[in-house]
C-alpha cells in the first residue's frame, strides 16, 4: 500500500506493507535513526515521534495511519543554520544526557508539553515525561533541562 505524509518538513511517498509499523518506516526506510527501539511495546518511551504535534510511540503506530499526516523527530528540530533546538542545547547544559538512548523520545514528549504549555510547572513536566523511562539520569537534570528550555523560550519571546 501507498502512504503520503510530511516528515520534519519534507514530503513523503512511501510503498509500505500493511503491518509495517511507523518505527520502522522512520528509523529503516528514512533511516532516522534517533527514533529508538526500546521496549517495543509502547512502555519505555524511546521511540516517541510528533505527529501531527502529538507524542505517540511509533512502535504500536501502524505506518499507515501516518497518512495524511505531518511527522515531527528529533531530527526535525535542528534549525536550518544547524544550531540546536533550545530543548537539545538544555539537555547539553544541564547534563541530562547520559547514555542517550532515551534523549530523542524525551525531548519530543517534552516538545509537545512546551508547545501546548509555554510554562510548565515542575508537575506538567513530570506528567508529560511519564511515558519515558531514563535508567541513568534519576529525571532530576531532565525536569531543570526542560525548566531551561521553558524559560530560553520565554526570553525569547520578550525579546522579539
Amino acid at each position: 500500500m501507498k502512504i503520503s505524509f510530511r516528515c520534519n518538513g519534507k514530503p513523503m511517498q512511501l510503498e509500505i506493507s500493511p503491518e509495517t509499523r511507523a518505527l520502522d518506516v522512520l528509523r529503516d526506510t528514512l533511516g532516522l535513526t534517533g527514533v529508538k527501539e526500546g521496549c517495543g511495546k509502547g512502555e519505555c518511551g524511546a521511540c516517541t515521534v510528533l505527529v501531527d504535534g502529538l507524542p505517540v510511540s511509533s512502535c504500536l503506530l501502524p505506518a499507515a495511519k501516518l497518512e495524511g499526516t505531518e511527522v515531527l523527530t528529533i531530527e526535525g528540530l535542528r534549525k536550518p543554520d544547524g544550531s540546536l533546538h533550545p530543548l537539545q542545547q538544555a539537555f547539553l547544559d544541564e547534563g541530562a544526557v547520559q547514555c542517550g538512548f532515551c534523549t530523542p523520545g524525551m525531548i519530543m514528549s517534552a516538545k509537545a508539553l512546551l508547545d501546548e504549555t509555554p510554562r510548565p510547572q515542575v508537575e506538567d513536566i513530570e506528567e508529560a515525561l511519564s511515558g519515558n523511562i531514563c535508567r541513568c539520569t534519576g529525571y532530576g537534570k531532565i525536569v531543570q533541562a526542560v525548566m531551561r528550555a521553558a524559560e530560553k523560550s520565554e526570553e525569547g519571546r520578550h525579546d522579539g
